[in-house]
């Protein structure tokens, strides 16, 4: 195999249960389904055909024979009737009246639409999962205080757990995304080559009410609600672009999260895991490169950019259909799902061990509290009988100062002991320092993340407990 190529998202990246879905074999047992609804159906609403039929239809339901099937495409042309014929080999007794009525769009998108749906709920665990591990790491450290920042400019104090909220949050509205795009796929139904069952009006000789109830009960049989209303040939490629879409919000947020998480690990604040026999660099041995958040920004990137393909295809399909959307649809979705299949592995193995180092973060803070405790030290020099404009000024004039200090001279933030040696404030460098607890400038963060978390997060996690648990194994 060494002399051809092989996708990266097989070979290094998509699970195998997500690769599962999108399988050939995946595919021809659901068309074997999709004919087995279709001609029950049909028996039920009073068409000739036989539980013997069925029932022989049903025997060979699993055992494909991909041999006749594969040999028939090179004569034909063409894959549904060479599976028909295959089908046809394995039950001469239901040969006649398999595909009765339909058109391949009926095993070819009914399919396409519950292969969607089973990844979609591959998807949903593994996004519940890495909601679970974020809130744990949330709690952790939802009292750890650290420097915010605003332009990648150091701002008022957060806290650690405060932070990975954020993250959180983003990751909440993908799922409420997908639970509402799952929810209301729909299938195809049987409605033929234009999507007016024209085929059915010849079978059932007119009788329009029972035709009524042909799509209702292949639903039913295949685990929907309903099939939509209207169609032309295909169901709308408006189908692909909002499920693709939801992939697409998912990437949008593990790459948000990966990149500050990459910032992170620059300023040794944070780090993603590190195997220990895990190189970094093939020339500096003692880099820890934060590869696998490269790769969850690289992945991402290719998922945002691959959700325009069904947009465009949905723009550009003509009336009943057109073959077009054949060779996108192929690559597009498949290729969507299992990059973001990556994707979530990826996240919930950097979250499940993700190092935070507090001396780092609170050296940081140090460096830059003096700054952002400038009105809390006004306000003590009021107090102690100061001029409050004056002072103001007068601060304003230190921190320039010592700012100077900093990044000209590279020294150590000396605005306090500017601030204890200025007579103005009448404040002792011991009084000053007692106001750099770092705690006392992070607001409200650790009572904001107890509350995100009752009142939103673990509602969510409780409702979706039976998926939890899960672990991801990066193999390279």
């Amino acid at each position: 195999m060494n002399d051809r190529y092989q996708s990266p998202l097989s070979e290094r990246y998509a699970s195998r249960e997500m690769q599962y879905i999108f399988s050939p074999d995946m595919k021809f047992r659901t068309w074997r389904k999709l004919w087995i609804a279709l001609a029950e159906t049909e028996k039920e609403l009073g068409l000739n055909i036989t539980q013997e039929q069925i029932d022989e239809l049903k025997t060979h339901a699993e055992d494909i024979n991909y041999d006749v099937a594969k040999e028939r495409e090179k004569i034909v042309r063409h894959d549904v009737m060479s599976h028909v014929y295959a089908y046809g080999v394995q039950c001469p007794k239901a040969k006649g009246i398999i595909h009765l009525g339909a058109t391949s769009c009926y095993v070819g998108d009914n399919t396409d639409i519950i292969v969607m749906s089973e990844a979609l709920k591959l998807v949903r665990k593994k996004l519940v999962n890495v909601i679970a591990e974020l809130a744990k790491f949330a709690d952790t450290y939802k009292n750890q205080p650290t420097l915010a920042f605003t332009h990648f400019q150091p701002a008022q104090p957060t806290t650690v757990g405060k932070r990975a909220t954020l993250w959180l949050q983003e990751f909440l509205m993908d799922l409420e995304d997908l639970t509402y795009v799952q929810g209301t796929l729909k299938l195809l139904g049987s409605k033929g080559t234009t999507g007016t069952q024209a085929s059915f009006l010849e079978l059932f000789e007119g009788d329009q009410e029972t035709i009524d109830k042909i799509d209702p009960m292949i639903a039913k049989k295949m685990g929907f609600e309903a099939c939509y209303p209207v169609s032309g040939q295909t169901y709308s490629r408006k189908v692909d672009t909002r499920v693709l879409n939801i992939l697409a919000g998912i990437a949008a947020s593990a790459h948000k999260m990966s990149n500050d998480i990459r910032l992170l690990q620059h300023l040794k604040e944070v780090e993603e895991p590190f195997e220990k026999t895990q190189i970094g660099s093939s020339a500096m041995a003692y880099k820890r490169n934060p590869m696998r958040s490269e790769r969850i920004a690289s992945l991402s990137r290719y998922v945002l950019c691959d959700a325009l393909n069904p947009a465009i295809t949905s723009a550009t399909q003509w009336f009943e259909r057109t073959l077009d959307d054949s060779a996108n649809k192929r690559l597009s979705i498949p290729e969507g799902f299992l990059a973001i299949d990556g994707i979530l592995d990826l996240c919930l193995n950097v979250v499940d061990g993700l190092v935070v180092y507090p001396k780092v973060i609170e050296k940081h803070m140090m460096a830059e509290l003096p700054f952002m405790a400038t009105e809390n030290i006004m306000m003590d020099a009021v107090k102690a009988g100061g001029d409050r404009q004056e002072l103001h000024e007068r601060i304003r004039e230190l921190s320039m100062e010592a700012g100077k200090t900093v990044k000209v001279e590279g020294k150590d933030n000396n605005l306090l002991e500017l601030i204890a040696a200025d007579p103005a404030f009448n404040l002792t460098l011991e009084d000053l320092k007692k106001s750099m607890d770092p705690s006392k400038y992070v607001g409200r963060a650790p009572r904001q993340v107890d509350v995100f978390l009752r009142d939103v997060v673990n509602p969510v996690l409780e409702a979706n407990k039976e998926v939890l648990g899960m672990k991801a194994e990066i193999n390279v």
